[in-house]
């Protein structure tokens, strides 16, 4: 049993401390993240460059807050998170707030795969699905800080051969870094001793509004794709590619995500919204190009999504209830936040005409995500 060792009372309350010239923001207290999680050191890391400021903890490489500023440079908290350790840990509300997930990102049917021909089964922790790596997948370890700065931080996992079912000593380094553009880079790199499949992502629930500032709906919303990877009930992939045009689902030129979020339509039934994977029209097999867009209009803030990746899964906060709140006191409710994370196509180890998941000795992952900010 995982033994959770406080180092301090974990008090909600929010401390002062100046970000570039514009204005005063509450920063969390570095205390309230102080703790041993399994012999392992775990803290809370504030990051500066441009116009922004992000606060992480090594607790499952989660980004708990990030401040941009809005059109008239007021800055605001847009993702969602907790005040404590303690919330992340004990966790009652949503499990992957801000978090990497993995080793495999999003579902894989039944919890199990194949590969060289050999079963591999895995916690099946959603409905008889295995998502974003299992019971304990990447969001619930402590990853180790093996470089810190103003701007960026460097942090490193050892999946070990066997945990959760996966095969591979399977070694990760992941850096975090904020631009002088205002932009947020993910580059996450891997290797291992065994096949394996991997197939990483970052889940921050993001309202360009503010966390808890009111519905999601009103988002303008483009993503550069022509198909999408149509789900079951059990929102596993059916196997087919689908077209989007004349659908619910096409967003090649901005929309707002609330105007037929409701329509008579079996995949906005499933996912009781959208949550779904769309296939990017790439312009290039591996460059980092602009793959999604999102626009708030009464803040005019707007962030860009920019991916090496063959997909991005969009997330319209469905299962959100309100009966959790957030860093801020503030109800996560249904609707008021979005997840955009980019990655290869959801159960791809069991679907041979999916982009490959699968990592081989001597082989190296490399993905690269970034969350550019800016206002109009």
């Amino acid at each position: 049993m995982k033994q959770l060792l406080l180092c301090s009372a974990l008090a909600g309350l929010l401390v002062g401390c100046r970000q570039a010239p514009r204005e005063e923001i509450a920063l969390i207290p570095a205390s309230a993240f102080e703790a041993t999680i399994d012999n392992r050191p775990v803290g809370l890391y504030t990051l500066r460059a441009g116009d922004l400021c992000m606060q992480v903890t090594n607790y499952g490489a989660r980004v708990v807050a990030l401040w941009t500023p809005d059109r008239d440079g007021r800055l605001d908290d847009i993702v969602l998170g907790y005040e404590t350790l303690d919330r992340y840990v004990n966790n009652t509300g949503e499990r992957f707030l801000g978090a990497v997930v993995g080793p495999v990102a999003n579902r894989i049917a039944d919890g199990a795969f194949s590969l060289d021909g050999e079963r591999y089964t895995l916690p099946q922790n959603d409905h008889g699905q295995t998502l974003h790596g299992g019971q304990t997948g990447l969001d619930r370890v402590v990853w180790d800080v093996v470089e810190q700065s103003d701007d960026r931080l460097v942090l490193h996992y050892l999946h070990g051969d066997g945990e959760e079912g996966f095969p591979g000593n399977l070694d990760i380094t992941m850096t975090y870094a904020l631009t002088d553009d205002n932009a947020f880079r993910i580059d996450y790199e891997a290797t291992t001793d065994r096949p394996t499949v991997v197939n990483l992502s970052h889940h921050s629930f993001f309202n360009l509004a503010g966390e808890g500032r009111g519905t999601i709906l009103d988002h303008e919303l483009m993503i550069r794709a022509s198909r999408i990877v149509p789900v079951d009930e059990r929102l596993i992939p059916t196997g087919e590619i689908a077209d989007v045009e004349g659908t619910p689902f096409d967003f090649r030129t901005p929309t707002a995500i609330g105007a037929r979020i409701d329509a008579d339509d079996e995949q906005l039934h499933n996912g009781r919204g959208y949550d779904l994977n769309w296939v990017v029209d790439r312009r290039s097999d591996s460059d980092v190009e602009p793959i999604a867009s999102v626009y708030e209009p009464t803040t005019g803030r707007v962030m860009e999504v920019w991916s090496d990746q063959p997909g991005i899964q969009f997330y319209s906060g469905n299962f959100f209830d309100g009966a959790t709140a957030g860093k801020y006191g503030r109800p996560l409710r249904f609707r008021e936040s979005i997840a955009l994370e980019a990655q290869k196509f959801p159960d791809a180890p069991n679907h041979e005409a999916f982009p490959s998941t699968t990592l081989r000795p001597g082989e190296r992952y490399t993905q690269t995500c970034i969350y550019r900010f800016a206002t109009r």
